[in-house]
């Protein structure tokens, strides 16, 4: 092993590291791999500037925009809701909603599918006394394997497409991926139905979280002069045995007084901090002199009237309020709306408001103006989920709406049939989106999330670094070593295992980035056909099951519906190796 290979497997684990112990966001921790390797001259300007240039990179780029121009108008959302409003059962319930999810998903954008139909499922468990953790996990599970079933189902699979055109092969046709994509997403879909719905949790019962459309939030309030129990203990305040309410601390000026007694004196200027269900911390603000810290100068009052409204948002695991304070992010600033309380799975978050450090994951309970869904609901720094009080306003064209889906269909007609490559359909279909009015540049540039592209883009760099060096081949000959002597079968099943590893640990595009040369390198050395190890690649790299940080989707649901790490894994893991055997089994006889 040279110097140069042993450096740059060296900033490899550095890497992985780094992103699986969230140092940073995910984007700049593989930027900054990628710039050391400038730096150190392992690269060439060109060499770290071509996966800005790849092929697949700027295809996922118009394709946030074409995905977003289609459900602009709101229309798929809407027969979504009529059609699960037709259902009864809850077998029937999950059929009909997920299997055309998974459809829908195989050619728009999985991301705000999970995050537009979270609260329409939310709301029709709730008004059917159904825990809504039965069905928030499968949601974004049918999405991941309709993904898939195309060449545009998710960035994944164009990120291998345009790798394997710079490896000068010949890349994925459209439903190339079907083969394996279809009979892994039925397979899947039959065990979210059966198996799969008895692992799931049911949080109905946990203090009837769900049926309130609660979660166990942290929130602040502080004592004024007005209080009527000033200097007397927590329990003549009436404080100590409210419903599906507890004070855990009291943070006097620098003194923290936890855990809280019942003879504990309140004093003016005392910060509450409680935890519990919102529905509780609203009626405490009646009480006089307690007052809600909100981080805003809009109250919870002023809902009455319409000019605010409670929204439900998930920070998301590429947002820049990651790793800072309420505070220190200047959230009522940025956003216009403050943060009445954080939840955060189960854990009891010992901080006032302004100062808990954001996690991937966390729910924010907001309060702001009506307008803030349509300003926020594309922001990459959380995911709007639900707005509590207004429904997200949309753009009710019905002719816009059918118009863009026909767009969408004719070019994935002439992509099918070779008329147009994938890049040169999606450019024309948002040439056509602008000229019809459908979207403007403005939307457009709003629809890009440029920081997954800076990822991808810096991933492809690292990737060129990998081969350079020799450490792709040297990696394939020490898997080769391994599994060669168990038969080809294993040695496929060795690659798959790896690259969802990666992904379940890192990121899926990274994981397919990485794996790629890996895998062209042992077909080479095998002289075998290098597209059945791309397609092994590239459904291990999107099928990201067993962890809520894997695929953003699960980390979508995680605070929604209540989730522990341990129910992803309870559920996930046995898809998992379903989905990989299945798509072993196909790949060997279909390529091999």
């Amino acid at each position: 092993m040279s110097f140069e290979m042993m450096f740059v497997l060296s900033l490899l684990l550095a890497m992985l590291a780094g992103l699986l112990f969230e140092v940073a966001r995910p984007d700049m921790v593989i930027f900054s791999v990628l710039v050391i390797l400038l730096l150190s001259g392992v690269l060439t300007v060109d060499e770290a500037l071509s996966g800005f240039s790849n092929e697949g990179m700027l295809t996922v780029a118009l394709l946030f925009i074409v995905a977003g121009a289609v459900q602009k108008n709101g229309l798929v959302d809407q027969l979504m809701q009529k059609w699960l409003q037709n259902s009864n059962t809850y077998t029937e319930s999950m059929v009909r909603f997920f299997v055309p999810t998974s459809a829908f998903s195989a050619f728009l954008n999985n991301t705000p599918i999970v995050v537009t139909f979270t609260p329409i499922i939310k709301k029709w468990c709730e008004d059917r006394g159904i825990a809504p953790s039965k069905f928030l996990i499968p949601l974004s599970y049918a999405t991941i394997l309709g993904g898939t079933i195309t060449l545009m189902g998710t960035s994944t699979n164009l990120v291998v497409h345009g790798l394997l055109l710079d490896f000068g092969l010949e890349g994925f046709s459209f439903f190339t991926l079907a083969v394996v994509g279809i009979p892994a997403a039925v397979i899947g879909l039959i065990y979210l139905f059966t198996i799969g719905n008895k692992l799931l949790p049911d949080h109905k019962g946990f203090s009837r979280k769900m049926v309130e459309d609660s979660k166990e939030y942290m929130a602040e309030m502080q004592v004024t002069r007005a209080f009527g129990y000033l200097n007397r203990s927590v329990r003549q305040a009436g404080l100590r045995d409210l419903k599906g309410l507890y004070l855990i601390e009291i943070i006097r000026g620098d003194e923290r007084i936890s855990p809280v007694k019942s003879t504990t004196l309140i004093q003016v200027g005392d910060r509450l901090i409680f935890t519990g269900l919102i529905s509780t911390i609203a009626d405490l603000q009646k009480k006089k002199g307690l007052q809600l810290e909100t981080g805003t100068y809009i109250g919870l009052d002023e809902l009455r009237d319409g000019s605010t409204s409670l929204v439900d948002a998930v920070v998301s695991d590429q947002s820049s309020l990651l790793s800072k304070s309420i505070k220190q992010a200047q959230f009522r600033s940025r956003y216009d709306a403050g943060v009445i309380a954080v939840h955060r799975h189960h854990e009891r978050i010992r901080s006032k408001v302004g100062d808990i450090v954001l996690k991937p994951g966390d729910s924010l309970l907001l309060l702001a103006g009506t307008d803030f869904v349509k300003k926020h609901q594309r922001s990459n720094d959380f995911f709007v989920v639900s707005p509590l009080d207004t429904p997200a306003t949309l753009n009710q064209s019905t002719t816009k709406g059918w118009f863009s889906i026909i767009v969408l269909l004719a070019m994935i007609i002439t992509v099918t049939l070779g008329w147009l490559s994938m890049f040169k359909a999606m450019a024309l279909a948002v040439m056509v989106f602008w000229l019809a009015k459908i979207i403007t540049p403005g939307e457009a540039r709003d629809y890009v999330h440029f920081n997954v592209l800076l990822l991808i883009a810096s991933a492809l760099g690292i990737g060129v670094a990998i081969r350079k060096t020799g450490l792709a081949e040297w990696i394939a000959d020490g898997l080769l070593g391994l599994a060669e002597p168990l038969g080809l079968m294993a040695i496929l099943f060795t690659v798959y295992i790896l690259t969802n590893v990666f992904t379940e640990l890192i990121t899926n595009s990274a994981a397919a980035v990485i794996m790629l040369p890996i895998g062209i390198e042992m077909a080479r050395a095998l002289s075998l056909e290098p597209m059945g190890f791309a397609v092994v690649i590239a459904i291990a790299a999107s099928a990201s099951f067993i962890t809520p940080i894997g695929y953003q989707t699960n980390l979508i649901v995680y605070g929604p519906g209540g989730y522990t790490f341990s129910d992803y894994v309870k559920v996930g893991l046995p898809l998992s190796l379903l989905v990989m055997v299945t798509s072993v089994l196909i790949i060997y006889h279909v390529w091999f």
